[in-house]
């Protein structure tokens, strides 16, 4: 059996169960290993999920389907969940976005094939408030800022100039 991979395929993942020993399943996480069973060349291992179903406990192989990939429930089979042994999961990535054909070997069993949930990138605007807007704050110009900046330091300057005149006074006195 077959299975066609589009171009630029994105959210989708192939499901398969592994009918082989596990001295098998560990290497296929060897380089090539994957491009065998799968029957095409250059799959990215990134991209590849190989474990055994056992490890998902409570979760299940339907509840990671659709927690953990986004799959919505309905579109899981329930009989998924009697799933043992070791799983392949194959997602849309793993050629690359190059469309592909699948020769999956007699060792991989399809379970299926499942689309993810595209997230919603959308969203209201924000309102922006009145203190971000431009020209909502002060309209004073660089140059009168500048010159006020200047007749406080001055008033502080004089300030200090006549203390110390006075603090002279006393001690020359």
């Amino acid at each position: 059996m077959n299975l066609t991979l589009p171009e630029n395929e994105t959210g989708v993942l192939r499901l398969f169960s592994l009918n082989m020993p596990p001295e098998q399943v560990k290497f296929l996480r060897e380089p090539g290993a994957l491009d065998d069973v799968l029957g095409v060349t250059g799959v990215d291992i990134d991209h590849v999920e190989i474990f055994p179903v056992s490890d998902l406990d409570e979760l299940g192989l339907p509840g990671y389907l659709n927690q953990g990939h986004a799959i919505p429930a309905d579109q899981i089979d329930p009989v998924l969940a009697d799933t043992t042994g070791n799983v392949l999961i194959v997602h849309s990535r793993a050629l690359g976005g190059r469309a592909a054909i699948l020769k999956p070997a007699a060792t991989l069993v399809p379970l299926g094939t499942y689309s993810a949930t595209p997230t919603n990138w959308t969203a209201q605007p924000e309102a922006t408030p009145e203190s971000a807007k431009r020209r909502s704050g002060s309209q004073q110009s660089p140059r009168a800022a500048r010159t006020g900046a200047r007749r406080i330091g001055g008033g502080i300057f004089l300030a200090v100039m006549l203390l110390v005149v006075f603090v002279v006074y006393l001690v020359i006195r």
